[in-house]
C-alpha cells in the first residue's frame, strides 16, 4: 500500500508538492486542507484529492500518512504541530520556520511523537550537487578556501503585492535571503560545513510596501577557516541564474542552477571526463530567477523519494529538521550583522529581534 500524503496550504507551491508526490513510487496524494476552504477544493479539483474544511478532520483520516506544509513561511509551526500530535511525518516547504524558537518547536514536537520531519531543500538531491558533495568527501579540493554563493533574481512589484504576506517580518521572515536565496544558502553550508561569524549588511532599494531586504551582501568565515560570500537581491533585473563556486588549494567547482560549469581539478580521474564532456551539452533554465513558478518539481520528488524511504526502512531523512534548522540560522545571523553593524558568531544564542 502506498503512503498516503496530505497538503496543508494550497497556494502555488503546492502544485509542485502534488506534481513530486505523483511521480514517487509508493506515495499518493489522498487529501488537502487550506484556510480559505475555496482554494483548497479548486486544487482537490485539479489534482484528483479529497478537500477537507477542517485540519482537525482531515488529520484524523486513517489513510493519511504524511502531510507536507505549503502555508506562508512564518505560519509552519502551528499545522506542523498539530500534525505531528496526530501522528503524522510531516514534510515542510523551506525555511523551516523564521524564527530558531519556531523551529525547535517543530523539531521538539516531532521528536516527541516520534514521527519523522523533512525540510524542503532539493537542490541537495541533484547529480550535480552531489557530486560537488563527493569531491569534498574525497578531498579533492584540498583545503577549502574560498565558498560563495550568488542569487541574483529579480521580482516585481506585483509579485510583492500579489499576498499579503509577501516581504512581511512576521509571515516571510525576511526577503531575498529567507525567501528566495535559502536553498542556496542551505546547499553552500551543506557543502562547505558550519558558519562560524558573518558581517553583513543588508537594504531595500528597489521595492515600496515591503518590511524587509530586496538587496543582501555577507562575508562568512566557515569552521574550517575558509571565507566566503552570500550575495542575494531580487532586485537585478531581469534575473540571472543561481551560482555556487568553491575553490580549493587544489581544485575549483562552479555549480550554475543544476549545472556544473566549471570542474577542475589537480590530480585528475578517469571520471572527470565524462563530468566535463556532460558539462559541453547542459545549458540551465531559468529556474526561478524571474518567475517564481518556473521551477520544476523533480528536486521535490527526489527529495519526497527519499522521504517515503526514510519512513519505510526508519531511518533519518536525508534532509531532517535539524539540517533544516541551520540555514535558518546564517539568515538570521545575516540580519543581526546588518541591524547591529558587527560580526555576529555561530551558533546563535537567541533569535535577534527583527522588523521592530
Amino acid at each position: 500500500m502506498p503512503y498516503g500524503f496530505a497538503i496543508i496550504g494550497t497556494g502555488m507551491i503546492s502544485r509542485f508538492h502534488a506534481r513530486a508526490i505523483d511521480d514517487v513510487r509508493g506515495a499518493k496524494l489522498v487529501a488537502c486542507y487550506d484556510r480559505a476552504t475555496e482554494y483548497a477544493k479548486k486544487f482537490a479539483s485539479e489534482v484528483g484529492c479529497q478537500a477537507y474544511a477542517d485540519l482537525d478532520q482531515m488529520l484524523a483520516d486513517p489513510h493519511i500518512d504524511v502531510v507536507t506544509v505549503a502555508t506562508p513561511s512564518g505560519a509552519h509551526m502551528e499545522p506542523a504541530v498539530t500534525a505531528a500530535r496526530a501522528g503524522k511525518h510531516v514534510i515542510i516547504e523551506k525555511p523551516l520556520e523564521v524564527t530558531l524558537k519556531r523551529c525547535d518547536r517543530i523539531i521538539s514536537e516531532c521528536e516527541k511523537a516520534g514521527v519523522k520531519l523533512g525540510a524542503i531543500f532539493p537542490s541537495r538531491f541533484h547529480d550535480s550537487s552531489l557530486k560537488m558533495k563527493r569531491a569534498i568527501s574525497e578531498g579533492r579540493f584540498g583545503r577549502l578556501t574560498l565558498g560563495d554563493a550568488y542569487v541574483k533574481w529579480y521580482r516585481t512589484q506585483e509579485y510583492y503585492d500579489s499576498g499579503a504576506w509577501r516581504g512581511t517580518w512576521k509571515l516571510d521572515g525576511g526577503g531575498a535571503l529567507m525567501n528566495q536565496a535559502i536553498h542556496t544558502v542551505d546547499l553552500l553550508t551543506w557543502l562547505m560545513g558550519p558558519v562560524a561569524e558573518i558581517q553583513a549588511q543588508t537594504a531595500t532599494l528597489a521595492h515600496k510596501r515591503i518590511e524587509v531586504e530586496d538587496v543582501a551582501a555577507a562575508t562568512l568565515k566557515f569552521a574550517n577557516g575558509a571565507l566566503g560570500i552570500i550575495e542575494a537581491t531580487t532586485a537585478a533585473y531581469p534575473g540571472y541564474l543561481k551560482r555556487i563556486e568553491l575553490h580549493g588549494s587544489e581544485g575549483t567547482a562552479v555549480l550554475e542552477e543544476e549545472d556544473l560549469k566549471t570542474w577542475d581539478f589537480a590530480k585528475k580521474t578517469r571520471a572527470d571526463a565524462a563530468i566535463l564532456a556532460a558539462m559541453k551539452t547542459k545549458k540551465s533554465t531559468g529556474g526561478g530567477a524571474a518567475d517564481p513558478s518556473a521551477i520544476g518539481h523533480h528536486g521535490h520528488a527526489l527529495q519526497f523519494k527519499d522521504f517515503v524511504e526514510a519512513i519505510r526502512t526508519n531511518r533519518t531523512p536525508a534532509v531532517d529538521g535539524h539540517e533544516g534548522r541551520r540555514s535558518v540560522e546564517i539568515i538570521l545571523a545575516i540580519y543581526k550583522s546588518a541591524m547591529t553593524g558587527r560580526t555576529v558568531k555561530l551558533p546563535l544564542k537567541s533569535d535577534p529581534k527583527l522588523g521592530g
